[in-house]
């Protein structure tokens, strides 16, 4: 860590740390930033300014469009499923987007443990919808969110869901702490201040834009690091629900880590680099460009994929289909991939009629079965796994 920069910042400090590092066995002697408690006003560019206002209109359309949606709720559990593959990856978690839908239709243990990772992190989500209903996002709701996360991973320690009990540092792991990157605030009452601060910071009345608040109430969650492990994931989690909390979105269909992955580094560096120089217009530039690109990016795909659902309406209408068949024509773009029993279960019908609608529109040509006729077969519609699978 580079002390001395991190000593000029304008918004923490260091406090010094001593102890027995865990990974190299080797007593340390060094320094932990702590952020101050955010501002509430902080000073940005003209052209930031201008990209949060785009930004802001690209979420508004999205949100139009997804209203014109006639079940919207089905992309709900896709585009969950899409960014836990990228904001697991984020962290050096990867898992081809097949293997993780056919996992969610099998009963049993996940195929591999990347797999119950990403998993995890949609059942970690669709908790995190149903809490914010009842609560503000609070320690209370993060700390429940962070235990499902890791449950059953390298992660699931003795302090699985509540504050961390031990230092950490980010970087090379091998290295020790003297040598990493960064180390966030120490256990104990330093790291419980500083998210009691956050806490109470989040949910107060601000005149900030929500885009500058959900900025940076990113960085110092991040920066305080509160948890063992999975705090990369759970701080992009709450920016979704803080998405829906705050009424931008009625539906968490942006998808922002697949916009972070490929500039994982930058990503890093800008929330390294606001610590380091007291400056967060930088890092909220880089938000809002990130917002703007991927609340774009949805919009594109929510419209091909409302074009070909009408494509398959159409095309079964006119084959004279009706009831259930109608109805999986309807809902398809909510099933990159299915199962008779998935279909039956969400039609409310009987096995035979889930299997003769599905019959219909692979003979139409809209699905694939994929599993050979073997038991417990499985479908594909391939133009709704290839838009969500690049998405």
């Amino acid at each position: 860590m580079e002390i001395e920069t991190f000593r000029r910042s304008s918004i923490g400090h260091l406090v010094p740390v001593t102890g027995t590092d865990g990974r190299t066995k080797q007593p340390y002697s060094h320094f932990a930033f702590v952020p101050d408690p955010l501002p509430s006003e902080v000073a940005l560019t003209a052209g930031t300014y201008k990209l949060l206002s785009e930004a802001d209109r690209a979420l508004g359309a999205l949100d139009a469009l997804t209203d014109q949606l006639p079940n919207p709720g089905l992309l709900v559990r896709p585009s969950l499923t899409r960014e836990a593959i990228s904001t697991s990856a984020l962290e050096g978690t990867f898992a081809p987007y097949a293997d993780v839908l056919q996992a969610q239709q099998a009963s049993g243990e996940p195929a591999t443990a990347e797999i119950r990772e990403i998993q995890n992190y949609v059942k970690a989500a669709f908790e995190g919808l149903d809490l914010i209903s009842k609560l503000p996002i609070c320690l209370k709701v993060v700390s429940k969110l962070q235990q499902i996360l890791v449950a059953g991973t390298r992660g699931d320690t003795y302090d699985a869901g509540r504050l961390r009990e031990r230092l950490v540092c980010i970087g090379d792991r091998g290295r020790g702490i003297e040598q990493s990157r960064f180390v966030p605030p120490p256990n104990g009452d330093t790291l419980r201040d500083g998210v009691s601060a956050w806490e109470k910071w989040i949910n107060a009345e601000q005149e900030l834009p929500v885009l500058v608040k959900l900025a940076l109430g990113h960085y110092q969650f991040e920066t305080l690091h509160p948890f063992s492990d999975g705090n990369g994931r759970i701080g992009r989690l709450i920016i979704t629900l803080q998405l829906i909390e705050e009424k931008i979105l009625k539906y968490p269909v942006l998808n922002l880590s697949s916009w972070l992955e490929p500039r994982r580094e930058d990503y890093i560096d800008h929330l390294l680099n606001t610590s380091k120089t007291g400056d967060f217009d930088p890092w909220v530039r880089f938000f809002a460009e990130a917002v703007k690109a991927r609340a774009l990016a949805a919009g594109n795909t929510i419209g091909r994929l409302t074009a070909f659902s009408q494509e398959v309406i159409d095309t079964m209408r006119g084959l004279g289909a009706r009831g259930a068949v109608q109805d999986l024509a309807v809902t398809i773009i909510g099933y990159p991939m299915m199962t008779i029993p998935e279909v039956q279960n969400n039609l409310g019908v009987s096995y035979p009629t889930a299997s003769s609608a599905i019959k219909k529109l692979e003979e139409a040509g809209f699905l694939r079965e994929i599993t050979g006729g073997n038991y417990g077969r499985q479908y594909i519609c391939d133009r709704v796994f290839d838009e969500l699978a690049e998405n």
